[in-house]
């Protein structure tokens, strides 16, 4: 059981999902994404992934988070995204000690409905102190503007093209996105891009046309990327589309 709504903090999603009896793995797809998230009594960042990420869950835990968009984790984290890549570091790792200790004692007391506020409330607090504090260097800027950067390559744009665009050189927008998203324009491209397919292919689009719409050179190079991205084929990722149910290839 899944449910997620947009919070009151600019670039964040809360999500709620509660494991039913039976679920066993789960498998977390990269999205280009950061999250803050409490989970069986632990508090935790996720980093930006490269390739799908496991979850055993326990039958009835329930999960609580904040996903944060693409480039949008590092201001909230204080540290860039490339740090935390393919890894989930408890908070108390990231942030002050009993800073982190408050915000566990809190969820832990909280009531289950509550908990995503109390996340919300944490982090609303934590950037307006950053808000406050003196510029320190560019260390943890985003892509100047990371918004137009995720939208041309939603778009299909090429670096080259992307970085004109933003006035920086390939090199330097390579740098500032494994700043703000964890890894470089190329990579956040094709996990756009995988997303997007598969939001098409949930939609019941035949897997040919997803390929086409998707901006991949075939249906054999959409399945490649599902099996490197996703870490399993895509047969085993998704049903078949319904037009392929009576025998017929998709």
């Amino acid at each position: 059981m899944y449910r997620e709504r947009r919070s009151n903090l600019a670039g964040a999603v809360v999500w709620e999902r509660r494991a039913v009896v039976g679920t066993g793995l789960v498998r977390v797809l990269p999205d280009g994404c950061m999250d803050l998230l409490w989970h069986d009594g632990q508090l935790v960042i996720a980093g930006p992934d490269t390739r799908a990420h496991l979850v055993r869950d326990r039958p009835g835990a329930v999960h609580v988070g904040l996903r944060f968009a693409p480039g949008v984790g590092p201001g909230v984290f204080g540290l860039p995204a490339s740090e935390l890549r393919d890894q989930r570091v408890p908070v108390d790792e990231i942030w002050p000690r009993p800073e982190a200790a408050r915000l566990a004692e809190l969820l832990a007391n909280a009531e289950e409905a509550g908990r995503a506020r109390v996340l919300e409330a944490a982090v609303a607090a934590r950037l307006r102190v950053a808000e406050e504090r003196p510029a320190c260097g560019d260390a943890y800027e985003p892509v100047p503007p990371y918004a137009r950067v995720v939208a041309g390559l939603r778009a299909g744009g090429t670096v080259a093209a992307l970085a004109r665009e933003v006035g920086l050189s390939e090199r330097q927008l390579h740098r500032r996105c494994l700043t703000a998203f964890g890894y470089g324009p190329k990579t956040l491209a094709r996990v756009l891009r995988l997303g997007r397919a598969l939001d098409l292919a949930r939609a019941g689009v035949a897997w040919a046309e997803v390929a086409a719409r998707a901006g991949y050179a075939d249906q054999a190079h959409f399945s490649r990327e599902v099996r490197a991205l996703a870490g399993v084929p895509l047969t085993e990722l998704l049903p078949p589309p319904a037009q392929s149910r009576d025998g017929c290839e998709p």
